[in-house]
């Protein structure tokens, strides 16, 4: 692969990449998109939404837009306006210094594949998945790992959330909006949540609990339709009819390839500034789930991007005669 030199680079390609290299190209600053590729960890160009099915809370599409279709006219945009991708993964940075350098493929290779003047950071964030049977089959299709984006398709029906934080019991009390019942399934004898959320669900009469159980096969032909659990502390096993199961177990940001290069906050996510998205090193910026554990939706993604995007055009231009 030829080497080159670029004044942006944008790694990733999920509503944030995409917004941002929207942005940059129609500011005429061409940029080049490293978009990822398929593989067996789940990482893919377009991100998350690629592995959804209808988007119905994305403004502007008031009978909803399929995840793929999106993504694929978010990219044709970009494209329409002079930003050039790449499919390939990102193997190393070097940020020490400026121009930035990326490898793409061997990262003992000698020169860098690319260097940038700046760098958008847009790899986004992997639900934790409980990797068991029909899991990535029904991914979609009954199986969610976001309420919020999904929650209004499962009206009046019984369905179930796995895990016990905050964010398991977040997703159980906004979806007893929707289903008929919502059945907490744990792996422990009680709650990590904090002791509100703990109070909300306990008293919330749509919710239910199931402790000390393991999910271990999600069942269903073209959709949802039960799962099978196991006690973990007399392991028996039985099997529950669901019409959808959301994950909540967490989120990883996919931040490794950043890790001694960019200043990282607890959770794993990169540190940005307030009410802007500059990192600790100078003309890099980061946007969307990558710096973002709170919101992590479509629209926020997109929104981060456009900041990115107008965030390195003005430092561009103070830093470049």
């Amino acid at each position: 692969m030829s080497n080159t030199h670029n004044k942006i680079v944008i790694i990733g390609s999920g509503p944030a990449g995409l917004t941002a290299a929207i942005y940059t190209a129609r500011a005429d600053l061409k940029p080049l998109v490293i978009e990822g590729e398929p593989s067996s960890t789940g990482d893919q160009p377009g991100g998350q939404l690629m592995l959804t099915t209808e988007v119905e809370n994305f403004p502007g599409f008031p009978n909803g837009i399929l995840g793929p279709q999106l993504m694929a006219e978010m990219k044709a945009q970009a494209e329409k306006f002079g930003a050039v991708f790449i499919t390939r993964k990102v193997s190393k940075v070097d940020l020490t210094q400026n121009p930035f350098k990326i490898w793409i493929g061997d990262p003992n290779e000698t020169p860098p594949t690319h260097t940038s003047d700046a760098l958008i950071i847009s790899t986004g964030a992997q639900s934790v998945m409980l990797e068991v049977e029909g899991e990535k089959r029904l991914l979609g299709h009954g199986l969610s790992t976001c309420a919020t984006c999904d929650g209004f398709f499962f009206k009046d029906k019984k369905i179930a959330v796995v895990g016990g934080g905050d964010s398991a019991i977040e997703e159980a009390s906004f979806l007893t909006k929707f289903a008929s019942e919502v059945t907490i399934i744990h792996r422990r004898d009680q709650l990590r949540a904090s002791k509100i959320m703990q109070k909300r669900a306990h008293e919330n009469p749509k919710i239910n609990f199931l402790w000390n159980t393991e999910v271990t096969e999600i069942l269903g032909s073209n959709s949802v339709e039960g799962v099978k659990i196991k006690n973990t502390k007399t392991l028996e096993e039985t099997k529950i009819d669901l019409e959808g199961i959301f994950i909540a177990i967490g989120h990883t940001p996919n931040t490794s390839l950043f890790s001694n290069e960019l200043l990282i906050d607890d959770l794993g996510y990169i540190k940005t500034g307030p009410n802007n998205t500059t990192t600790n090193v100078e003309g890099v910026f980061a946007c969307g789930d990558v710096q973002d554990h709170k919101y992590r939706q479509a629209i926020t993604a997109a929104g981060s991007g456009c900041m990115a995007a107008i965030d390195a055009e003005h430092w561009l231009e103070a830093n470049q005669n």
